[in-house]
């Protein structure tokens, strides 16, 4: 038998989102893993649809019974560009043993509940006046705050059709029933999964469950956010009171209460464009750092998968040493966000990942975004410190054995890994 183990990261070129295939080859035994399928709405490289087609066209070439199968798929967080795929019936045919979701999307969780309730009452909140805004200018140009906001709201508004296939719930999911893991676990042993017939082991180190952590995944409850959660309902926002109705004066108010009143500014808590857009990347951040966060090591041989965990969530890895060290020998990183400044630190590149590896970065672009991601100064620091990054929106040229193209569609790296004992 081969002494090593073939390991094939593909990035399918969805646009500005997340579709990876991770295959283990050890002598005759394979395992797979799908990470995420989705796209920014504007973002697309081509409908999710054709995207979701060829990663089953190609499981479907893969599998000796032309079954398409998949031991494991990670969802690492509700946003749309990480999770619309899942959405399209083309998923029924496909065999899934296992789905890992974030403990956020646990039913039975109470702190699960809360905060997804939370993240989700505020995307409605935020979209329904994203939308009010945005027909106010009656086809005059809106102002691009605004459609930032609206954009933010749309990709965490839930995905629900995308969830209830991951979770097997409302008579959606795959080719047959499918276990669900909500990670990570409250048992810190279940955060260990290893699979033993192709000598592999995933460490799940994220998100966080510790009580101050997860405040921040909650939208807050002051300044505007009573005007956001009220607009996720069907009252107006601008005419739900911020009272309760013993402090309310009916008739005239006296003396300097109007001018006091008017001091407020109430209306333009919804009219403030610039916060409204600090609102949804408020929410934004929030959804971003419920990402599964986790490293597959194959033999040694180590891969990174963070989501689009943000600067607060990788403060809670590093913050353990043994983390620090499983981060430190790193065969391959999926870029966090896209490339996006409020995503991998500084530190990791230059100071924790410390051994050479390929860096890919899941990028298409946003017009509103062209500029700044993926950032500039990420790129050029990743190359020289020696990691080899691959742009979904760039395809290379091909390179047997390490490097393989397939047009705009998906570029696959190869690693090699010595089968020997897995600690």
């Amino acid at each position: 038998m081969d002494a090593s183990t073939k390991i094939f990261v593909r990035m399918y070129n969805v646009g500005f989102g997340d579709a990876f295939t991770v295959t283990v080859q050890r002598g005759p035994e394979t395992w797979r893993m799908l990470v995420d399928c989705g796209a920014h709405s504007q973002g697309r490289a081509r409908p999710i649809q054709e995207s979701v087609r060829a990663i089953i066209a190609d499981l479907t070439e893969a599998a000796p019974d032309h079954r398409p199968h998949l031991d494991v798929v990670v969802a690492t967080h509700h946003h749309a560009d990480h999770i619309t795929g899942f959405a399209c019936e083309e998923w029924e045919q496909v065999l899934v043993d296992e789905v890992w979701v974030p403990f956020v999307e646990d039913p039975n969780d109470a702190d699960a509940r809360r905060i997804r309730g939370g993240q989700t009452d505020a995307a409605n909140g935020l979209l329904a006046l994203g939308e009010r805004r945005v027909a106010e200018f009656a086809g005059r140009a809106v102002p691009t705050g605004v459609l930032q906001a609206r954009m933010f709201a749309l990709n965490a508004q839930g995905n629900a059709g995308a969830t209830d296939r991951l979770l097997g719930r409302n008579q959606l999911g795959f080719a047959a029933p499918h276990r669900v893991r909500f990670l990570p676990s409250k048992q810190e042993a279940e955060n260990r999964i290893a699979v033993d017939r192709v000598g592999l082991v995933a460490h799940v180190l994220g998100p966080s469950r510790d009580i101050s952590f997860l405040k921040r995944m909650d939208p807050p409850a002051q300044q505007s956010w009573p005007l956001v959660r009220a607009a996720a309902g069907d009252t107006d926002a601008t005419l739900t009171p911020l009272f309760h109705p013993r402090y309310i004066v009916a008739g005239p108010l006296p003396g300097r209460l109007p001018e006091a009143k008017a001091d407020l500014a109430l209306q333009k808590l919804v009219h403030d464009d610039d916060r409204l857009l600090r609102a949804a990347a408020i929410l934004e951040n929030a959804v971003n750092n419920t990402s599964v966060f986790f490293v597959l090591d194959i033999s040694g041989t180590r891969l990174l998968f963070p989501g689009d965990a943000q600067q607060g969530a990788w403060d809670y890895v590093f913050s353990d040493a043994r983390n620090v060290e499983l981060l430190a020998d790193l065969a391959f990183y999926k870029v966090g966000h896209h490339g996006s400044h409020n995503a991998t630190p500084r530190r990791f590149v230059e100071k924790d990942w410390q051994t050479p590896g390929y860096a890919m970065v899941p990028f298409g672009p946003v017009q509103r975004w062209v500029k700044t991601i993926p950032k500039k100064s990420l790129v050029e620091s990743l190359e020289s410190h020696h990691h080899t990054v691959v742009r979904a929106d760039q395809p290379p040229a091909a390179v047997p054995g390490r490097l393989a193209v397939h047009g705009d569609i998906w570029t696959e790296v190869t690693l090699t890994a010595p089968n020997h004992h897995q600690e």
